[in-house]
């Protein structure tokens, strides 16, 4: 007894139309497929005819559907050419013209198969009985093949960045007339990411960049150095207030190993070159040739989970929204470093205190992760100094008889 027809939507691989398509077997829907279509051999040659008369999904019947491309509409000869497709018993499906390009004896395509929009799933027989009416399904002709919504975001990517004038346009339109919350967000994201000037570095390049800064910034990479050293100046300015909590016989010692680490950290320009693009020892940065920053995650985590990330040269938000970023102390700055360091001065009895390893915990990237502000975790790290490197080794000294 035949199978009950059954309704499907149907789209080919790489085409955002879908038309819907009636069989009550896999078999037969592939031939539908295949001749609605004209799938052909060969991965990329998937080509289509749409002027067949159907019903549309949007139930409207189209006796002259478009491709793809806005404007790319079949002519009136090459559509007479095609005929509708007609209702009938399972494996029923579109008789091809007099100028069909695909003989029926060819079809379904040796290769060819279905799947599930929505993950890729290949479908069999028994699988497709189990199938709700319309499911929506991708017909893929021989060497291609699809993974789900996954390969329709790589597809939006695509034209992300080969069209990207257009489709911020394109979003700013859709935005003046969109009213539901949650799509203006959306929208409003995809705007201010896309409207960027990242390759600028120059003030006379992108003027809206500098807004609100002080004149003498006069590029974009000297800015971001100058944050990153305002930072270093910051853990400094830390690490001499706590000298009151200092034993008062230990606090030269203390002031002594301040200035070695200040002249350290002047020699190094502060480590500015952590947030400079332009830095050209890229082991030296935090971020890309471009100026993109990638979150390191939480200071007990080897990665971010969140896969935080930002370009703050690109446009005057990102510049801003980058503040609110972290270097983030692995071993707590205020909690273990600084005050272990004040212990070791002070009970160093005749020792050196290694001021080396302090100043490595608190200026340089041995302990510093950068971290989106979501991923900053303020309670307790619960994580000491290294006892072995806090005072240098003595030097062994061997007596010759």
């Amino acid at each position: 007894m035949a199978e009950p027809l059954r309704p499907f939507r149907l789209r080919r691989c790489g085409s955002p139309q879908k038309f819907g398509v009636a069989a009550g077997s896999l078999r037969g829907l592939l031939r539908k497929g295949c001749r609605l279509l004209q799938v052909r051999g060969g991965p990329g040659r998937d080509d289509t005819r749409l002027g067949c008369r159907l019903q549309m999904l949007d139930g409207t019947a189209s006796s002259g559907c478009r491709r793809s491309g806005p404007g790319l509409e079949l002519p009136a000869e090459t559509r007479a050419e095609l005929q509708p497709l007609r209702s009938g018993p399972p494996g029923a499906g579109v008789s091809p013209g007099a100028g069909s390009h695909s003989p029926v004896g060819q079809l379904p395509l040796a290769g060819s198969h279905l799947c599930l929009y929505e993950d890729g799933t290949e479908l069999t027989e028994s699988y497709f009985r189990a199938l709700p009416a319309q499911t929506e399904l991708v017909l893929l002709g021989p060497g291609q093949s699809w993974r789900g919504c996954a390969s329709d975001i790589e597809r939006l990517l695509a034209a992300f960045c080969s069209h990207q004038g257009a489709v911020v346009e394109a979003a700013r339109r859709l935005l003046t007339d969109e009213r539901a919350p949650h799509r203006q967000k959306l929208l409003a994201d995809l705007v201010h990411n896309l409207s960027e000037n990242i390759l600028a570095e120059d003030k006379e390049e992108d003027e809206k960049w500098f807004e609100g800064l002080e004149s003498r910034f006069k590029n974009k990479s000297s800015y971001l150095r100058h944050s990153c050293e305002s930072r270093m100046r910051g853990y400094m300015r830390e690490v001499t207030g706590f000298i009151s909590n200092v034993h008062p016989s230990a606090r030269d010692a203390y002031r002594g190993i301040i200035d070695l680490m200040a002249e350290k950290l002047k020699s190094v320009k502060y480590n500015g070159c952590y947030f400079d693009r332009r830095e050209k020892e890229e082991a030296a940065r935090l971020c890309t040739a471009e100026g993109w920053f990638s979150c390191q995650g939480p200071f007990d985590r080897d990665d971010c989970p969140c896969k935080h990330s930002i370009n703050p040269y690109s446009n005057r938000e990102s510049r801003i929204l980058f503040s609110t970023w972290n270097l983030d102390h692995i071993i707590e700055k205020k909690r273990a470093v600084v005050p272990e360091l004040a212990e070791a001065v002070k009970t160093r009895d005749g020792r050196e205190v290694n001021w080396e390893y302090f100043y490595q915990l608190l200026f340089t990237l041995d302990n510093l992760k950068l971290v989106h502000i979501a991923c900053h975790k303020k309670t307790n790290h619960n994580l000491s100094c290294d006892k072995s490197r806090i005072y240098r080794k003595r030097k062994q000294t061997q007596e010759i008889s």
